[in-house]
């Protein structure tokens, strides 16, 4: 009786100048027991020793592209996407590394056709203060949660791995006009169609370091939300389901947040009383209450 074919898994990552931490994440992806994956390396114009690193390793499977142009992380993961064999996708970022055993703990979750993603747990690495923590301490959602995830996002990109099929009718699997939000984006159109699964487990470590993409982007991220909640407002479905009435509350917080980085404490205040009884409330008064100097020791 023959073996059941073993699907291949697309791993994309991206780079720009990702030499201080690539030998880590390739080694994490090397160190895989799930054996049937390739690596779509997509260096987008490094001035770095990043290509120099990913050529020391000899593996066929390791895959390496040089962008033509240096576009915005988006659009290069959509070029790296268009590079890639595999049935699934899954993406690790320079920076962070993952467990040995995630590829093989999730990709038997799609057995069940029905299930378009799978993500997990994950280890935050604060660097600055050299601290490891597990980032969710509840059970992560699973099967149709569309209305879990507009009401509390928990999917980590470094976590993915997403069956090609899910976008496969898509112009591009990330809407390229955004630059910090494209994950969080094409995670809720996934969850329209497709069941999701997860795994209660850490899979991966995110590594932040302060210089992090998104969060050198607060603001812009406010722009990107803001942008896609008017979107998904004329959204015959999305504007309808219960937990999108959440993502009003959080932008609302975020620019109570964008307010007070920026010691206008008159608007914070107003975005303060625009917020019903929440925890986005809860939050923002304990920002506003809370000394510079304390906020800025717990935000590090």
């Amino acid at each position: 009786m023959s073996m059941p074919e073993i699907p291949l898994v697309s791993i994309i990552m991206n780079c720009y100048n990702g030499e201080k931490y690539l030998r880590e994440a390739l080694e994490s992806v090397l160190a895989q027991t799930y054996k049937n994956w390739e690596l779509i390396f997509w260096d987008n114009q490094s001035k770095d020793q990043s290509m120099k690193i990913f050529n020391s390793y000899d593996d066929e499977r390791l895959k390496y592209f040089y962008a033509s142009k240096h576009t915005r992380l988006y659009e290069a993961r959509n070029y790296a996407i268009q590079k890639a064999s595999g049935e699934f996708i899954a993406f690790l970022d320079v920076d962070d590394w993952w467990k040995p055993e995630k590829l093989k703990k999730q990709i038997p979750l799609f057995d069940d056709l029905a299930v378009g993603l799978v993500y997990g747990n994950y280890w935050f690495a604060n660097e600055r203060k050299g601290t490891h923590k597990i980032i969710y301490k509840k059970k992560l959602p699973s099967g149709r949660i569309l209305n879990d995830l507009l009401k509390q996002y928990v999917v980590g990109l470094l976590t993915i791995v997403i069956r090609r099929q899910a976008f496969e009718n898509e112009v591009f699997p990330f809407n390229p006009k955004y630059q910090i939000i494209g994950d969080f984006d094409l995670v809720i159109r996934t969850a329209l169609n497709w069941k999701i699964n997860s795994i209660q487990d850490p899979v991966a470590h995110y590594r932040w370091h302060g210089d992090n993409e998104s969060l050198k982007n607060y603001q812009l991220h406010i722009i990107e939300h803001e942008a896609w909640y008017e979107e998904m407002r004329k959204h015959p479905i999305i504007s309808c389901i219960d937990g999108f009435n959440k993502q009003a509350l959080l932008l609302i917080y975020m620019k109570g947040v964008i307010s007070i980085n920026n010691h206008n404490y008159l608007a914070a205040i107003k975005a303060f009383l625009g917020l019903p009884m929440s925890i986005e409330k809860t939050k923002l008064l304990f920002t506003i209450l809370l000394p510079n100097f304390l906020l800025n020791y717990f935000r590090n």
